[in-house]
């Protein structure tokens, strides 16, 4: 099967539908499938469920599906780099089921490795336990999260062979593979395709098995945060 496509429409040709559930990878700006998102926002896809660490900001990144009211609901950590996402979440027009990081992460890899649930310390006592079965280990209090399964995973990486093994660079790995692992169908956007062969077996990152499509752009790597040191005076 031919998993090369010539751009992100096409990658996702036959994959969407309204109401649908979507892992995205990425960490704030990094490493995010800009070029799928930019897709799915052509396409028009609407009342999205999204999995995501958070929702990029206001005018990239997720927050263009936000802006064009895509989004139904975020399964998020983090939410305080869109203003848009605040707004319409205060405003009750958006659907928010807050995740610990990790929480989230090890939902996305359970999901992906076909574990239904799983126990954590983490949120016992807090908001994120309500409506959770509890249930007690070595004198432990544990709470219930249950594995995310998406219809369709998005994520960035580095480099792919034809394939589709992937490796990811630095810090850009973050949620991309468990993201990647727990979608139905798996579309990957990277920086380079390389011969295969070529990659270091020791080095992939993502088997090639869990990627159905794969597409090659341009990425624009913006940096959400800007910061450097004041200039010293001469």
């Amino acid at each position: 099967m031919r998993k090369i496509h010539e751009n992100a429409d096409a990658a996702l040709e036959g994959l969407l539908f309204d109401g649908m559930t979507i892992a995205a990878g990425g960490f704030g700006l990094c490493g995010i499938p800009e070029l799928l998102i930019g897709a799915i926002r052509k396409a028009g896809t609407k009342d999205l469920t999204v999995a995501s660490n958070n929702a990029g900001v206001d005018d990239f990144g997720l927050g263009v599906l936000l802006r064009t009211r895509q989004v139904k609901k975020m399964i998020s950590s983090y939410v305080g780099e869109n203003a848009e996402f605040m707004r319409q979440y205060l405003a009750g027009e958006l659907e928010l089921e807050f995740n610990p990081q990790g929480t989230l992460a090890e939902r996305l890899r359970a999901g992906g490795a076909g574990i239904p649930g799983f126990y954590t310390k983490t949120g016992v006592g807090t908001v994120i336990a309500e409506g959770k079965e509890h249930m007690d280990f070595d004198g432990e209090t544990y709470i219930l999260e249950r594995g995310i399964v998406a219809d369709l995973a998005i994520v960035k990486a580095w480099k792919a062979d034809d394939t589709g093994n992937l490796v990811f660079r630095k810090t850009a790995r973050n949620f991309n593979p468990p993201a990647a692992t727990a979608g139905k169908v798996c579309v990957a956007e990277v920086e380079e395709i390389v011969p295969r062969g070529s990659l270091d077996p020791d080095h992939i990152h993502l088997p090639g098995i869990y990627v159905n499509r794969i597409v090659k752009g341009e990425h624009e790597k913006r940096i959400e945060q800007l910061t450097v040191r004041a200039k010293e005076e001469a």
